[in-house]
C-alpha cells in the first residue's frame, strides 16, 4: 500500500491547475468574492499563492501548520485575514476560504486511492487535520485583527468623548459623558493636564452632568484627576451634581474635597469670582 503521505503529496501536486480552478469555483460560490467583497482577481491570486505554499509544505513532509515549512502558507492567510477583516468579513466567512478546498481535495483522493478504502480514509484524515488547522489559524488571526480594530476604535472614541474646552482665559471645562473607568480616567487626565499646560490655565471645571452615576470608584477617579491638575498648578471645580448623585455620595460617605456646583453656569460664575472677573448686564443695543 502506498504511504498516505505520498498520496497526499500527489493529490495536492498533480493537476494543480484543475484543483485550483475547482477551488476557486467553490470560493466564489461561498460568496467570499464579488461586489462588496474581495475582488475576483485578488482572490484568485490568494488561492494560487496558498496552494503553491501548501504543495511545498506537504512535499517537505510537514504535517502541522506551526512547522517552518508552512510559514509561506501562514503568511498568505495572514494577508487574506487582514483583507477580510477590512472588507467586513466575519470569522466564518474568512475560514470558508480554506475550508472550501476540502471538497476538491477529497474528490482527488478518491480517484488516486482507487478501491483501497483504508488508504482513502487515512489520506482524507491527514488532509482534514491539516486544512482544519489552517482554518482555525485563519480564525485566530482574524479575531486578533478585529480585537485590535475594536481597541483602536475604543481609544479614539474615548479621546473624542473627553474634549477640554477653553471657556475663558485661564479657565477650562472638561464635560464628561458616560461611565468613568480606569482606562478612560487615564485619557481624561492626560487631556486635561496637557490642556492646562497649553492654555496656562489656573482653573478647570469638570462637568459630570453626563455621568449616569457616581459611586466610590468614580469618585476615586475624579479625585485622581483633581489631584493631578493641582500638581500642575490648576484648581478644579465640579459641576453637574444632581440631587440623586448628591444623595448617593452622602450615603456612600464619598467626599470629593473640592468645590462643587449644581450647574456649569454656577461653576463658571465661581471661576470668574476666583479670577477677579465679574459679569454684568448692560442695556441692550437698540436696533
Amino acid at each position: 500500500m502506498e504511504p498516505r503521505s505520498n498520496i497526499v503529496e500527489r493529490v495536492v501536486a498533480d493537476d494543480a491547475d484543475g484543483l485550483l480552478a475547482r477551488w476557486q469555483e467553490l470560493v466564489a460560490a461561498s460568496g467570499a468574492a464579488g461586489p462588496g467583497r474581495i475582488r475576483d482577481g485578488e482572490m484568485q491570486k490568494q488561492c494560487q499563492a496558498f496552494l503553491t505554499a501548501l504543495i511545498e509544505g506537504v512535499r517537505s513532509g510537514a504535517s502541522t501548520v506551526s512547522e517552518p515549512a508552512f510559514a509561506p502558507a501562514r503568511a498568505v492567510l495572514d494577508d487574506l485575514s487582514k483583507a477580510s477583516a477590512a472588507s467586513g468579513f466575519g470569522p466564518r466567512e474568512t475560514a470558508t476560504f480554506v475550508f472550501s478546498i476540502k471538497q476538491p481535495l477529497f474528490e482527488r483522493i478518491r480517484s488516486k486511492a482507487g478501491d483501497d478504502a483504508a488508504q482513502t480514509a487515512a489520506a482524507c484524515w491527514q488532509l482534514t487535520e491539516l486544512i482544519d488547522q489552517f482554518g482555525l489559524y485563519m480564525v485566530d488571526v482574524h479575531q486578533r485583527i478585529r480585537e485590535e480594530v475594536v481597541r483602536r476604535q475604543r481609544e479614539e472614541i474615548a479621546e473624542l468623548s473627553t474634549p477640554v474646552v477653553k471657556l475663558w482665559d485661564g479657565i477650562l471645562a472638561l464635560p464628561l459623558i458616560g461611565t468613568l473607568d480606569s482606562s478612560r480616567t487615564q485619557v481624561v487626565m492626560e487631556n486635561l493636564l496637557q490642556a492646562i499646560v497649553d492654555q496656562n490655565a489656573e482653573l478647570a471645571i469638570i462637568d459630570i452632568t453626563g455621568v449616569p452615576t457616581v459611586d466610590t470608584l468614580v469618585a476615586q477617579h475624579l479625585l485622581k484627576t483633581i489631584a493631578a491638575a493641582r500638581l500642575m498648578g490648576a484648581d478644579c471645580i465640579i459641576s453637574g451634581i444632581r440631587p440623586q448623585i448628591a444623595q448617593t455620595m452622602v450615603h456612600l460617605g464619598v467626599e470629593l474635597d473640592v468645590v462643587s456646583k449644581a450647574t456649569l453656569a454656577d461653576a463658571l460664575a465661581q471661576a470668574f469670582a476666583r479670577t477677579g472677573r465679574t459679569v454684568t448686564r448692560r442695556p441692550a443695543l437698540s436696533r
